[in-house]
């Protein structure tokens, strides 16, 4: 459990995650409306060395993002509700890059099998301050909880 008192912490968070990704690692962010998914992307597009604006692609359902060292690829799937077949979100997980997956469990059956889950908590007594859960899904999810921990760890030492 990662605790972050504010919305600094919460992007430094993702700078982190940006700096240690791989091609092919895909985070599921999962939390309440206003939990904090977005403003994790934006830290780790800014880990990857991504200076373009990030907006949530509620509408758009995927945004890409090609000038880091690897590309970004910011999903929301919060409205779909069925097809996400067609959607060929499998080319996405598999790709060269960097899949982040807001309101992730809406895939169901359809989620990559081996992912990152990050559950942000709002606290009820402080509206900036957050809880992290990371829940590794697979191989590569466990292998990239790790390298986020170990880097938070010498961070907030």
């Amino acid at each position: 459990m990662i605790t972050l008192n504010d919305v600094q912490q919460t992007e430094r968070l993702g700078i982190i995650i940006g700096k240690v990704v791989e091609p092919g690692n895909n985070l599921v962010l999962t939390g309440d409306l206003g939990a904090g998914k977005t403003t994790l992307t934006k830290g780790i597009a800014k880990g990857l060395g991504i200076e373009q604006m990030i907006k949530s692609p509620t509408y758009t359902i995927i945004r890409e993002y090609d000038q880091g060292r690897i590309p970004l690829y910011h999903m929301d799937v919060y409205r779909i509700e069925s097809g996400a077949d067609d959607l060929g979100l499998d080319d996405y997980f598999e790709g060269e890059g960097l899949s982040v997956i807001e309101w992730g469990q809406q895939l169901g059956e359809y989620l990559p099998e081996d992912y990152l889950e990050l559950l942000l908590h709002k606290d009820s007594q402080n509206p900036e301050k957050r809880r992290v859960e990371l829940a590794a899904h697979g191989i590569q999810g466990t292998d990239l909880k790790q390298r986020v921990m170990k880097l938070w760890g010498q961070i907030d030492e």
